[in-house]
């Protein structure tokens, strides 16, 4: 009887600290508890193979064994390596910090559909994105890799994206971070 009066009591203190979200310092996005022994960073470059085949194995296992549990707080920054990786990234970014890891994991969902279109770009393309004003290149990109409809599910309408595109100083700041960590990290 007294333990099972006592039972949601208890079951009411364990938090699920796998939606505890924090913007870092650094510029990266943290879930989990802020004060866990271990403190794991990923780096990622949504474009990267090595990288998606990273998050599909170990998203899952990684937040459901140590992260919702509190022993491992998971920090994702980004590793830009070329003009779609900033679009992406920019994406991913969009909006309150409570939306990152799900538009996160929605965009990394969709890698093997968005990088048939990066490989399938032409010059012209190609040259869009490389060239010109950062806002409308990343709008160049987001519509030949399709990313409006990536992140339509995820409640975004195509003026709601435009805008975390087309913002400049974020997209400096994060390239400015990306290759701060880049040395600092010896990647």
């Amino acid at each position: 009887g007294l333990l099972l009066a006592l039972l949601p009591l208890n079951m009411a203190k364990a938090q699920n600290w796998d939606a505890t979200y924090a913007a870092t310092a650094e510029g990266g996005h943290r879930v989990g508890n802020p004060r866990a022994a271990t403190r794991l960073i990923t780096f990622i470059s949504y474009t990267c193979p090595h990288c998606y085949d990273f998050e599909m194995a170990s998203d899952g296992p990684l937040r459901i064994s140590y992260v919702q549990a509190g022993r491992v707080n998971l920090e994702v920054r980004p590793m830009l390596r070329n003009p779609v990786d900033l679009a992406l990234t920019l994406a991913a970014e969009c909006g309150v910090e409570d939306k990152f890891f799900a538009n996160h994991r929605a965009i990394v969902r969709a890698h093997p559909r968005f990088m048939a279109q990066v490989q399938l770009a032409t010059a012209a393309q190609q040259a869009r994105w490389s060239s010109g004003a950062v806002s409308a290149r990343m709008r160049a990109i987001a519509a030949d890799i399709d990313l409006y409809t990536i992140m339509e599910p995820r409640g975004y309408t195509r003026v709601q994206l435009d805008q975390c595109l087309s913002d400049e100083a974020r997209a400096q700041a994060i390239a400015t971070r990306s290759q701060g960590d880049w040395g600092r990290f010896n990647i």
